[in-house]
Order: C-alpha cells, then structure tokens, then sequence
C-alpha cells in the first residue's frame, strides 16, 4: 500500500510498469471528432435548412436510418454540436395558429459545413481500395 509521501521519510517508487505515462496526441481536436448519430444530425440540418427544428430533424435522422430516435436524444446531440460550434440556434416567433408555440431552429455554421466535408473524405478515404464486389455483397 502506498502511503503519503513523507509518512515513512522513505521517497516512494510507483511499482514498475505503473509509473504515469504521458500521451500526447498531435494536431487531434477530439472536441472536432463526430459520432455516427451527430454527423446523421448534422447532415439532417444541412438538409433541412430554414425547416431544421427538433422534431424535424428527428422525423429526418429517423427515417433515414430507420431507427426511431427519441426527441430528447436528438436535442441532446443538437446541443452537444452547438457547443462544438458546428450549429447554431435561434428561438422563432410563435406559430401564427392559436396557442402556437416558438420553435428553436438550427442552422449550420462555417465550422459545420468542413466537418461534413471532413467526414465526407475520411469515410470515401475509409472506402477506397474495396472493390465493389464486396460494397454490394453487404448492401
């Protein structure tokens, strides 16, 4: 058992192969990395545009992946991708029928629109050399 330094006026030595190690990751920005479901969602409020909105963009991912996604998993990774300053948001008016409520709309920002495209060159990149024999075996 290790105890505080200085208890035993004996400096202490990690057990060897425990010693802290450091790693180090080069031009990485792990904040920039995309999930399969946000780069789906990303995707869904490119597409959407002026319509992008919580419950649209879960009828869109949904029906394009075939999975039924709740709404709160959705808003969840809307937010997380605003955070990542891929998106950004705006509280609309109030719809014009009675008892309308506001919608929160997203839209894509500058640093969304390169991460779609860096997905879009690492997933082509992913896929070369794989001869298309093999692409339609699994489609």
């Amino acid at each position: 058992m290790l105890r505080p330094a200085g208890s035993t006026g004996r400096q202490q030595v990690p057990p060897v192969g425990l010693a802290k190690r450091r790693f180090v990751l080069q031009n990485r920005d792990m904040s920039a990395s995309l999930g399969q479901l946000e780069l789906t969602v990303l995707l869904a409020v490119a597409r959407l545009g002026d319509d992008a909105y919580g419950l649209a963009v879960r009828r869109d991912v949904s029906a394009r992946t075939g999975r039924d996604y709740s709404i709160g998993a959705v808003y969840t990774t809307l937010q997380r991708l605003e955070d990542k300053g891929l998106l950004r948001s705006r509280t609309t008016d109030p719809l014009p029928v009675r008892g309308g409520r506001s919608r929160r709309q997203f839209k894509l920002t500058a640093s969304g629109s390169r991460a779609m495209r860096d997905a879009e060159r690492v997933a082509a990149s992913v896929w070369a050399g794989i001869p298309s024999t093999i692409r339609l075996e699994h489609a």
